[in-house]
């Protein structure tokens, strides 16, 4: 069982848990084949909505115009909605599931939060398509996104009233870490954004009018910068290569740091130019990574939770809106993170009331339990809409039908200690044995209301 144990915690830390259509496979893949699955180049698909954008129409009456914001909004909501879904349904059926998981990863790295579904497609699409690229290329795309832009207020930051928002966030969370810099650093780093922004359409724009071109001091460094000669400084660092593998590593191995292994990687990173893929390789097919201590041993997001359930039980959604109030009732909506910083890990996710609810949701899903909890209203969260219509819309069951018998067929001549596929190797195996036999289904769904199922 140990070869499959190591199958799953790579596809599960690689992506996000094994699908219904390779349990079959598990016990014959090797780690070779299946990094060659993980690692190969698929094709691309942009993530977009269907909702056709508002039309603003040309008045002077200011109860019209305030109309229009509020049908602009709205229009907004429903395209970012569908964002968020189709971000999700990637994650959950696209087969290039290492990029998919780099780009949640990178999601919340680069976090932004704004009502334009626009800015938010572009920065999504591509961060998605970067994933896995070179970061110097992802920070620098990134950096000069009008998602990214608009969020930080860089639009505001003029040579005469320099503002340091975006300056301080690409040091301390994107790039370099707290501690790293001055505070002098971050008003410099400010002047060299100077006059940084984009137009109605989202394009990047350099109002040179707006840019202080007098000589900056940044990191030890004198001279005329711009933003991009700024940002090449900050890549320059041997401390952003570390920074960059240390957050990796938290993610995708471990939340306890080790500093040898970090350091090899980030020595490797930066003699490689950034090179992520390269970075994700080293991490995958190191014997380290699958040392006990690295298994079962982190609590998995919303999403990861959410979506490793929709891969291991097909299933058939009739109202997909509704695992957005999901995502809001579990904490972590797709396009919402809490604020620039991201969102957080670990034991962050699980209280009373959210550890209840998760190990719930495979009996509410299932139509054994009826669903009892309701969203509460938080403009934060919902961006200057409050409804409680929409908040609680066909709350009780998002009308999931499941493929019952796909699932029995698969697991028709497992053995119980084979459900380890689904969950942790700690799981207790006698509560498995108790119906693996006799009602496989009602063992699955056992299995996924643990605690243990919580793990990863």
């Amino acid at each position: 069982m140990s070869s499959v144990l190591n199958n799953k915690h790579l596809i599960s830390r690689a992506g996000f848990g094994v699908s219904i259509n390779q349990i079959n496979n598990m016990e014959d893949w090797t780690p070779q084949k299946l990094s060659d699955v993980l690692f190969r180049n698929y094709n691309f698909t942009e993530i977009t909505y269907q909702t056709p954008d508002f039309v603003k129409t040309e008045t002077d009456d200011p109860k019209l115009i305030a109309n229009q914001k509020r049908r602009q909004l709205k229009t907004f909501q429903k395209q970012n909605e569908e964002l968020n879904l189709n971000f999700l349904m990637n994650m959950v059926h696209n087969e290039d599931q290492l990029l998919e998981k780099m780009a949640f990863f990178w999601h919340g790295h680069f976090a932004t939060r704004i009502n334009n579904s626009q800015f938010n497609q572009q920065l999504l699409n591509f961060i998605r398509k970067n994933a896995l690229g070179n970061f110097k290329d992802l920070l620098i795309g990134v950096s000069k996104s009008p998602a990214m832009l608009n969020f930080l207020n860089n639009q505001q930051n003029k040579k005469d009233h320099p503002n340091e928002n975006f300056a301080r966030e690409v040091m301390e969370l994107f790039t370099l870490g707290r501690g790293n810099y001055t505070e002098t650093d971050i008003k410099e780093l400010a002047r060299a954004f100077t006059g940084w922004s984009y137009d109605k359409d989202g394009n990047f724009q350099e109002r040179k009018k707006q840019h202080d071109n007098r000589d900056k001091t940044f990191l030890g460094k004198r001279g005329n910068f711009n933003g991009d000669e700024a940002l090449k400084i900050i890549l320059e660092q041997k401390t952003t290569a570390k920074f960059i593998t240390e957050k990796i590593y938290r993610f995708f191995v471990n939340e306890i740091p080790d500093k040898s292994i970090i350091d090899k990687l980030s020595t490797d990173f930066y003699a490689s130019d950034y090179d992520i893929k390269g970075l994700m390789k080293n991490i995958f097919t190191s014997k380290w990574f699958y040392d006990e201590k690295n298994i079962g041993n982190r609590i998995k997001s919303p999403t990861e939770l959410i979506v490793g359930m929709m891969r291991i039980l097909p299933m058939e959604i009739k109202n997909p809106e509704n695992i957005v109030v999901y995502q809001k009732l579990l904490g972590q909506m797709l396009l919402y993170p809490p604020n620039v910083s991201g969102w957080p890990n670990g034991k962050s996710w699980i209280d009373s009331s959210s550890l209840m609810l998760r190990m719930q949701i495979p009996q509410i899903w299932s139509g054994i339990r009826p669903m009892e909890y309701s969203a509460k209203e938080d403009d934060d969260m919902d961006m200057g809409m409050k409804s409680r219509e929409a908040l609680n819309k066909s709350f009780k069951n998002p009308n999931i039908i499941i493929d019952w018998k796909k699932v029995e067929n698969t697991f028709k001549d497992k053995k119980p200690e084979n459900y380890i596929i689904i969950n942790s190797g700690n799981i207790n195996m006698e509560s498995v044995k108790q119906f693996s036999d006799s009602d496989k289904i009602k063992a699955i769904i056992n299995m996924m209301s643990t605690p243990e199922y919580q793990l990863m």
